[in-house]
């Protein structure tokens, strides 16, 4: 069946993305496999606190900042399928012995067209502490709004996701405490299991033109990129490991339209008690925040212009004992009833230019633009 469910599949995805019920959808870069975790009862589990992570087994949707407002939601795994025939069935038990209340989507505030001169306002913040030495890097990112369709699917524009970027993770999640978030990411947070953990150093971005990979990267790109590394490097030293840290990389990866500069790093842990703890280090990445990270992470917030919710932050499957798939979550979009909000972002240095960097927002934010209009237009 590959990524093409029937309808029944399609109209109950859409159901419960307006329903009180928690779920998520995901596959997993390079497969073809889609898999549904269910919570049948109640709210998600929320935590204050990343480090208790190494608790937990579920789908994990982290903000970017953590407050009372914006916790870690975990969706407990009631029900779990693979493949879109267990998914169907799975969803038919539950259609069968559960009533459904509808729930209104968050009305997502329409707002005029992301102004250039916007943008250079808030450029100009953080550029000024970049060339002032205050910070090595600062990432700024934006967010627009686009109208959705009353017809508008969600499963349908997971379905699309998945076909056009088989390389990247594709999710959707709802919640009733977050609401309903598609995203189509590149960047793997943390992966793998007991015998050994992968994360990664991913930065830099160019375009991909009549299908030609380019991999002649310039210095802010290179420079950019072995920030992140170093920082991913520095902060898993700190940890008892078994061994050495296996590194491959830089290379250039490819993700949709755009590539980007990546490293991989692979280790074993000593004792996976710490994993809480290394996911507590690594978010947020210098990916998606800055250098210093604290100093960086206070000033994006309190600079930036708006709320970045649950983008740049984390998402995905959490199982410490089997198989652990988490992301960073970026191309994405958070959707409501009449409108979509679409963020992206890119990585400044003391040498970055505004009308480049702009560009590059555009590119990224192009990721999910395709997929929303592509389900308007059916």
């Amino acid at each position: 069946m590959g990524n093409n469910p029937d309808k029944y599949i399609i109209d109950s995805i859409d159901k419960l993305a307006l329903s009180d019920i928690s779920f998520a959808l995901y596959r997993l870069p390079q497969t073809d496999s889609c898999h549904l975790v269910l919570q049948t009862e109640g709210y998600p589990k929320e935590l204050d606190d990343l480090s208790n992570l190494k608790e937990e087994k579920g789908f994990v949707m982290a903000p970017f900042v953590i407050s009372s407002q914006k916790k870690v939601l975990i969706i407990k795994p009631e029900a779990i399928a693979c493949g879109w025939n267990e998914i169907g069935k799975t969803l038919s038990d539950f259609h069968k012995s559960r009533m459904i209340k509808k729930i209104e989507s968050e009305d997502i505030t329409p707002r005029k067209e992301s102004c250039k001169e916007d943008y250079k306002e808030i450029f100009e913040r953080f550029i000024g502490p970049l060339k002032e030495g205050r910070f090595r890097k600062l990432v700024l990112s934006r967010y627009i709004t686009e109208p959705v369709k009353k017809e508008f699917s969600v499963a349908e524009a997971f379905i699309d996701a998945c076909n056009s970027y088989p390389r990247m993770f594709i999710y959707l999640c709802h919640t009733p405490i977050a609401g309903t978030w598609l995203g189509s990411t590149p960047e793997i947070f943390l992966s793998g299991h007991t015998l050994q953990w992968h994360t990664v150093a991913l930065a830099g971005t160019m375009c991909v033109r009549d299908e030609e990979i380019p991999t002649d990267w310039d210095e802010k790109n290179c420079k950019e990129q072995k920030f992140v590394a170093d920082y991913v490097r520095q902060k898993l030293r700190r940890f008892p490991l078994k061994g050495n840290i296996e590194e491959k990389g830089p290379y250039t990866a490819r993700a949709g339209m755009l590539v980007h500069r990546k490293t991989d790093f692979l280790f074993k842990l000593e004792n996976d008690e710490c994993l809480g703890k290394l996911i507590e280090s690594l978010h947020p990445t210098p990916a998606v925040c800055g250098l210093p990270k604290e100093k960086a992470w206070k000033f994006i917030t309190e600079n930036e212009g708006y709320d970045r919710r649950y983008y740049s932050g984390i998402i995905g499957w959490l199982d410490v004992e089997n198989e652990t798939n988490l992301f960073v979550n970026l191309r994405c979009m958070e959707v409501g009833n009449s409108h979509a909000r679409l963020y992206a972002g890119s990585g400044l240095l003391e040498s970055s230019d505004i009308e480049s960097e702009w560009e590059e927002t555009n590119r990224k934010l192009a990721t999910m633009k395709k997929v929303l209009n592509d389900e308007n237009n059916n």
